[in-house]
Parts: C-alpha cells; sequence; structure tokens
C-alpha cells in the first residue's frame, strides 16, 4: 500500500490515536463546507427512516428534549439545545399543530412552558423505533469504530470551541 493510502486509512498509528486532532497534513478545503455537506447526508439518511412515521429528525429530538425536560420554558429548551430562541419558536409550531405538544401559560402572564402530550409521546415512541434503524444503518455503514472515534472527536471539538467562546455549558 503506497504512503497516500496509509495516510488516509481509517487505522491510525499509535501516536495519532492518541491525539485525534493531530492531523497527518494540512486540512485542506473549508470545514464549514465539508461538515455541512456531512450533515446533509447524515440528516438525509435519517429523515428516510422518520419520514415513515410522518416527522423529521429535527421534531423527533424536539419531541425527545420536550418529554425529557418538560414541562420547560421555550428559552430555557432553546439554551439547552443550542438553538436560537425564535428557530425554536418556528419549530415548534409544527408539533404544536399536530398535538404532540402543549404551549401553557407559565409563572407569569409572560412566560409560557413546552409540555409533551400523550399524543406526542406516543409519535416520539413510534419514531424512536425508526431512530433505531436509522442509527444503526449509519453504525453499519460508516462501522462501530468511526462513529465512537467521530463522536469523541465531535464531543472534543466542541469543548474546545466553547472554551474558546466561554461557553461551558456542556451536554
Amino acid at each position: 500500500m503506497n504512503a497516500t493510502l496509509q495516510k488516509s486509512s481509517i487505522a491510525r498509528p499509535a501516536k495519532a490515536k492518541a491525539n485525534a486532532l493531530s492531523p497527518f497534513e494540512e486540512p485542506k478545503g473549508c470545514t464549514n463546507l465539508k461538515l455541512r455537506q456531512f450533515m446533509r447526508r447524515v440528516t438525509q439518511h435519517y429523515d428516510s427512516e422518520m419520514s415513515k412515521v410522518g416527522l423529521k429528525t429535527t421534531q423527533y429530538s424536539l419531541l425527545s428534549y420536550v418529554e425529557k425536560l418538560g414541562p420547560i420554558r421555550p428559552i430555557d429548551l432553546a439554551s439547552s439545545i443550542k438553538m436560537e430562541p425564535s428557530t425554536l419558536t418556528r419549530n415548534l409550531k409544527p408539533l404544536a399543530d399536530a398535538g404532540w405538544i402543549n404551549i401553557l401559560a407559565g409563572t407569569d402572564a409572560r412566560s409560557r412552558l413546552v409540555a409533551i402530550t400523550a399524543s406526542g409521546s406516543a409519535k416520539r415512541a413510534q419514531a424512536k423505533r425508526k431512530w433505531r434503524k436509522a442509527q444503526d444503518g449509519i453504525n453499519e455503514l460508516l462501522g462501530l469504530d468511526t462513529v465512537a472515534t467521530l463522536h469523541a472527536l465531535i464531543d472534543q471539538s466542541m469543548d474546545m470551541l466553547n472554551s474558546a467562546t466561554g461557553d461551558d455549558d456542556h451536554d
């Protein structure tokens, strides 16, 4: 095997495994573009399963967070999932329209609480089976070692970015 193929191989030398952020060579291209391209493909993969139960992956994630954290103020939910409050409001509307969440009055006239409904919990349970199928598919397509390495690299990168911006709120 030539040196170029060895560099691009998934298996890394022991020294490189100790620090996954030590590249073999200078990165080429735009990191943002590469990440967006990758995320589009991953999202397509998950959405193809979620669509079988009438959800998008983002909607499944929101139902999951609301079930886990709710009832919760929208601003706190947005902070928990690292989403802009206005984006969260737009994303919650179809879930409320479908009857999967309720937007309830909060502790004062200006505050609101987001809570999952019984039909929302049922929809989430139905979608969880499709999410599992999508997750298993990614694990099979990429390999468990690659997925585990990817998760570790994402976590490490998020920690570094959070430290650089002073955001110490970790998931």
